[in-house]
């Protein structure tokens, strides 16, 4: 049991699935780098003042000196979160006094695809490990089992194989293990 419900990370619900229902042709995708620990801070904010954002976050188990398994939710992207928004939305977003700095994305349609990926993977509940760096390796697409259809890259590490989802804006992306599943090499 999580020590805190988990936060909205998509604002509103279908923006990954639809930007243009959200005002995509007067806004751009923006990555708000936001001061240590203050995602979740910015996202209630965004929220609260009714502008588009996505901020991924993962459940992270941990287990108690006492031996109890706990859980909270952070962020897969440490300091990052999301916003389609317009020139007056990003100038409330910079008036919260949690952003570091704003980053424009010059290919949203890109973005959003990897975040669509990415947002799929934490659906599944299975877990994510966040990659700093991404490694070449084989591009495959998985044709069976709860991650079917997911693009990415097959690596190994520590002697497992394991499917690095990225987010090409980032240069980072997050790794989940494989499993007994059919994979098409790209």
């Amino acid at each position: 049991m999580p020590l805190l419900p988990a936060e909205t990370t998509i604002f509103p619900a279908g923006l990954l699935d639809d930007p243009a229902a959200f005002g995509a042709e007067h806004a751009s995708w923006f990555a708000f780098y936001t001061m240590s620990q203050r995602e979740k801070d910015l996202s209630r904010k965004l929220e609260a003042a009714g502008i588009p954002f996505y901020s991924p976050t993962v459940r992270r188990r941990l287990r108690s000196p006492g031996g109890r398994v706990r859980s909270s939710f952070v962020p897969l992207f440490s300091n990052y979160v999301f916003g389609l928004v317009d020139d007056e939305q990003r100038r409330a977003a910079l008036a919260t006094n949690t952003i570091s700095r704003c980053l424009p994305v010059f290919d949203g349609p890109e973005l959003v695809a990897d975040l669509r990926r990415i947002q799929k993977l934490i659906a599944i509940d299975r877990p994510l490990t966040p990659e700093a760096r991404l490694e070449s390796g084989h591009l495959v697409r998985v044709c069976s089992g709860p991650m079917r259809g997911i693009e990415g890259t097959v690596i190994t590490r520590k002697g497992e194989q394991r499917l690095i989802v990225a987010v090409t804006f980032l240069n980072q992306g997050a790794s989940v293990e494989l499993e007994d599943c059919d994979l098409l090499r790209i």
